[in-house]
């Protein structure tokens, strides 16, 4: 088989040019996705990476390599064993305790001095004649440094019929004066769009500010209000942290397989879900990816990079010219640091 029809990506071999063509065109490998750093393997998520490295059918070398040197969180390769030993102090966190688990706090003030990235976490008790109805009754907004900037008890708008003690801790007398959670939404909106009118919101480097969290679509719902989705950072959707099978993987399974700690463990607290969602969004900021000027596949400048009507020119181009003009679909939390 002719290695020319070998995809410079992931490795794929096709027995035709044309079909790696098309493999290209739909698969929008790019220098940002996660990379073996030992056969330079693209892979479409840090799962992916993982099964190459470790799973039940890994690449031999590899294996032999990361299993010598090679971190078992961050998935980086060490020159040494040495180097590996001083990494882990690093890589590895520890369960962080807010200290406000039963207080109301509110440092929410319209300014730039509290920076530019907050998260947010929920906890949710149960409506409906079943409780399986989510309603918000407490939630926690911090910053990047891990401060509280926010934490209440809310009053949901239809009644709780299952407090779901177990898991939150919540009991009735919390709720009778809380905050209703219209109002909590407003005022949590107002300090995310820091001044600017949210129908005005266009761009990310404007004053409004960059909303972490797991499974945000749920939580704003819920808060009953709406966020620009481009500036939104949402750790269940991100691709390279999503599952082989492309669904969710859990905040309590990320946490301890991408940052060495438990969480949700018996009572749950929205502070340490924040804390996590916070520190995920960090680590997948600092990858140092080559700096591109146009580096999504929807940009102006790359639509045509794989247009039908270039069908035979792209079949004359080698699989690394492919690989290099070649896109991501996806925005890379890495360029919020650009």
């Amino acid at each position: 088989m002719d290695n020319r029809n070998k995809c410079a990506g992931c490795y794929r071999q096709f027995n035709k040019m044309e079909h790696l063509v098309e493999h290209m065109r739909i698969s929008y490998h790019s220098n940002h996705e996660p990379l073996c750093a030992i056969c330079h393997k693209h892979c479409r998520s840090f799962e992916s990476l993982r099964e190459h490295l470790i799973g039940p059918l890994p690449k031999a070398e590899c294996e032999r390599i990361f299993k010598d040197r090679g971190c078992d969180i961050c998935l980086n390769v060490f020159s040494s064993r040495h180097a590996l030993l001083h990494h882990r102090d690093k890589c590895h966190f520890s369960r962080r305790n807010n200290g406000y688990r039963m207080g109301i706090q509110d440092e929410l003030r319209m300014d730039n001095t509290r920076g530019k990235v907050v998260s947010l976490a929920c906890k949710m008790v149960g409506g409906g004649s079943d409780g399986s109805l989510d309603l918000c009754a407490r939630v926690c907004l911090i910053d990047e440094n891990e401060n509280i900037l926010f934490h209440t008890y809310v009053k949901p708008s239809l009644p709780v019929t299952n407090y779901r003690y177990e898991t939150t801790g919540i009991r009735p007398e919390y709720l009778r004066d809380a905050t209703p959670v219209r109002q909590v939404g407003r005022k949590i909106q107002d300090y995310l769009c820091n001044g600017e009118p949210i129908w005005q919101i266009r761009s990310r480097t404007g004053k409004a500010r960059i909303l972490v969290g797991h499974g945000l679509e749920h939580d704003l719902k819920c808060l009953e209000f709406e966020y620009p989705e481009f500036l939104i950072r949402d750790t269940a959707k991100y691709p390279p942290l999503m599952k082989t099978s492309k669904l969710s993987n859990s905040l309590k399974y990320l946490t301890k397989a991408y940052l060495g700690y438990d969480i949700q463990n018996g009572v749950q607290d929205p502070y340490e879900d924040c804390v996590a969602a916070m520190r995920l969004y960090k680590r997948m900021r600092a990858q140092d990816h080559r700096v591109e000027s146009y580096p999504l596949a929807s940009d102006q400048q790359n639509r045509n990079n794989f247009a039908s009507w270039r069908q035979a020119e792209l079949e004359r181009m080698s699989p690394e010219r492919m690989l290099d003009m070649s896109r991501s679909d996806y925005y890379c939390w890495c360029l919020d640091s650009k």
